[in-house]
């Protein structure tokens, strides 16, 4: 009798797309390991992901706005849950795997700093070998989280680190959340940008809107779609010429009004000191970093990495705390 796994496996052939990267035909992991009975290689890396630690503490770091009065501004947590949302839908239409996509989408973020980009930026700027989250993301799923790493596939792997920059994931999957994660996070920002009144919805481009819709629904379906029409039949995902310039356009002009110099990243350049002179003690004094993270390393790391890993697992509020334990004069009493 065939496990359920197996049976999974034979609906992935049938079902998917030949561009879909099925799970039976994983490149593997780091580490062999016997199959599940019950879940895909990928839906196994999906469940371990959710249970992390580093999965927890999203729900703590900022997304764009530091520290914002209000239940409703979104956090790194919340857009990851929404990149995989968009993620999920176009993969599923293109007939690819949906697994594969939720599990990257969900892991793509998992080594951001506190602070958001303000965080990854004060790294980047001290540490000699430089920080990028993307690149500290895989760390967290190779080697940090359990003190092993969680042993996930490589076809995840290669979308973590790939979600980001220059380079295109191998899988359509990866490509689909590099995609995913530009449409989460310019229609949430701008909703974000709205509600706490740096700009009105008036402000926005009209041309772009025109081409993109007027309400956020509107544009999150615009995009999506557009991807999904585009990328039909292809060995490649994209989007239409049109589409892709409005969403250009609409990022430059959140750079230009929000991302920068904005009421809203007020607290950045604080943020940011903050991260550094919590580096540079911890730099030189190694011996006071948490007993946990030194467990999670060999004794070939350089203490630099150390901090860093230290630093970037950081939640805003923890970070916070431990600035005010190093740096602020705590009340004195004799009794």
């Amino acid at each position: 009798m065939s496990s359920l796994r197996e049976l999974f496996e034979k609906r992935e052939e049938d079902w998917l797309s030949p561009y879909a990267v099925k799970s039976k035909s994983t490149l593997g992991r780091i580490v062999q390991e016997k199959p599940c009975d019950v879940r895909t290689a990928f839906q196994r890396d999906r469940d371990r992901v959710i249970h992390s630690k580093a999965f927890r503490r999203l729900k703590h770091k900022t997304q764009v706005f530091i520290s914002p009065e209000g239940d409703h501004f979104r956090t790194r947590l919340t857009h990851t849950l929404e990149v995989s949302q968009i993620a999920r839908t176009a993969a599923r239409a293109l007939r690819l795997n949906e697994d594969l996509a939720e599990a990257i989408s969900l892991s793509h973020d998992l080594g951001h700093t506190p602070f958001g980009h303000a965080g990854e930026t004060a790294l980047n700027q001290v540490h000699p070998g430089g920080f990028k989250h993307n690149i500290q993301s895989l760390r967290v799923v190779d080697k940090l989280e359990l003190g092993t790493g969680l042993n996930l596939t490589w076809e995840v792997r290669d979308g973590i680190v790939n979600h980001t920059g220059d380079v295109t994931p191998s899988s359509l999957e990866g490509q689909i959340v590099k995609i995913a994660d530009r449409i989460a996070y310019i229609n949430h920002d701008i909703d974000d940008a709205i509600r706490g009144r740096v700009m009105s919805l008036e402000s926005l481009p009209k041309e772009c809107l025109k081409v993109l819709g007027f309400k956020h629904s509107e544009r999150i379906n615009k995009m999506v779609r557009d991807m999904i029409d585009a990328s039909w039949d292809k060995p490649y995902i994209t989007m239409s010429k049109e589409v892709s310039a409005a969403m250009d356009e609409l990022r430059q002009f959140l750079f230009r009004n929000v991302y920068i110099g904005s009421l809203a990243k007020t607290e950045e350049k604080k943020a940011m000191r903050l991260v550094q002179e919590i580096y540079h003690y911890y730099c030189n004094h190694p011996q006071e970093i948490s007993n946990e993270y030194k467990a999670h390393n060999d004794a070939e790391t350089n203490e630099d990495i150390l901090v860093i890993d230290y630093i970037a697992g950081m939640t805003d509020r923890y970070a916070i705390a431990i600035y005010q334990k190093l740096f602020v004069p705590s009340g004195f009493s004799i009794i």
